[in-house]
């Protein structure tokens, strides 16, 4: 059987951020105009008025403090409350494939390879610029990469999912070298206008390069094994798509964006998460004192801390489990992949650690790493 390994992470990050107090400052004047454009309905019990947001409420439900945006100004406009994106020609090359592009430069980069390397590229993401033409095969040909590529969309699990599929084909001889790369502008998906989740995300592009271990140049993980799960429930959705135009009455278009039920993903996504990570470390013979670190997806702090203390079965050091949640936000796939090229340098040989993502689905996918 063919080793696979990890030999480049390439993260990159906007240059504009958006602190909480800022958010909070331009939610609160679109609540304020919001409220007096429709006093006779509130006062008439018709429609319901708008509650202001503040600091603390975001960093006591999520543990975000800010998050790096493509473009700020439209979000922070109490009239707008979304990102302004310029249309570009059909012949640009789109944003998705521009960030995901630099990511994979600084991957391809670690890696001492050069995009003609690549024989398969997997766009991994929650959020695609569009359907198709795959975001996938613009990126490999921007990058001047062989073989062939795909979309892969398994919401916030789409970059662990994506890595189990790269190392499968790599193992079974279809790849030699394989970049996964994650674009998630998630600002344009987000209800800047809905106090329960205006403040959650942020966007960001990773990058990670596998290789088969026989031809890499500068391996960094050995990946030891993978385990993917999914059963359906749609307290996270969205349902926007090509269908919707046929539909009519189309009402406010809510739907269209970032929904959740939260209460719900809380309860029942943290023990399937557990659960899921604790069967994969059964079944590859890893106990938890193996693991010296966790890189677990970046959706919230108190899930994370829930589930680092179940597999541990102790409260993990900071340096055990690392988060990036504070200054990235959630950020969907690409948030574990941040953690983990953040936060990985400092391993020794033989050290092991898992990298996990949950989400949309629902879906949970994890891979188990030891150092090289």
């Amino acid at each position: 059987m063919v080793d696979v390994v990890v030999s480049g992470t390439g993260v990159f990050t906007p240059p504009q951020s958006i602190s909480n107090e800022e958010l909070v400052d331009s939610f609160n004047a679109y609540v304020m105009l919001f409220n007096a454009d429709h006093a006779d309905e509130i006062a008439a019990g018709t429609v319901a008025a708008k509650s202001p947001s503040s600091s603390e409420f975001i960093y006591n439900a999520s543990g975000i403090e800010s998050r790096y945006v493509m473009e700020k100004s439209g979000i922070l406009d109490p009239t707008r409350m979304g990102p302004r994106y310029k249309q570009r020609a059909d012949e640009d090359p789109s944003m998705s494939a521009e960030i995901a592009l630099k990511a994979a430069q600084t991957a391809l980069d670690q890696a001492g390879l050069s995009g003609a390397d690549i024989d398969l590229v997997i766009c991994a993401a929650s959020n695609h610029e569009r359907a198709y033409p795959a975001m996938a095969v613009e990126i490999q040909a921007l990058l001047g990469a062989g073989g062939f590529a795909f979309d892969m969309n398994v919401a916030c699990s789409s970059a662990t999912f994506g890595l189990q599929a790269a190392a499968d084909m790599i193992r079974s001889g279809s790849a030699k070298r394989a970049l996964i790369v994650s674009p998630e502008i998630t600002s344009g998906h987000l209800e800047w206008r809905d106090r329960d989740c205006h403040f959650i995300f942020g966007d960001v592009a990773t990058a990670v390069v596998l290789e088969a271990a026989d031809v890499a140049k500068q391996p960094k993980f050995k990946i030891i094994s993978t385990r993917c799960a999914s059963q359906f429930s749609n307290n996270i959705r969205n349902n926007s798509g090509f269908l919707r135009r046929a539909q009519d009455t189309l009402g406010d278009h809510r739907d269209m964006l970032f929904m959740q039920n939260g209460r719900k993903v809380f309860k029942e996504v943290l023990p399937l998460v557990s659960t899921h990570i604790a069967d994969h470390m059964l079944a590859s013979g890893v106990e938890a004192d193996d693991l010296k670190r966790l890189w677990l997806h970046q959706a919230n702090k108190t899930m994370n801390d829930y589930i680092g203390k179940k597999v541990l079965g102790r409260v993990p050091e900071p340096s055990e489990q690392p988060n990036i949640l504070q200054d990235y936000a959630n950020t969907s796939s690409a948030g574990s992949i941040i953690t983990f090229a953040q936060h990985s340098d400092d391993l020794k040989v033989g050290d092991m650690g898992l990298i996990c993502s949950f989400g949309a689905g629902y879906s949970v996918g994890s891979v188990l790493v030891e150092r090289v």
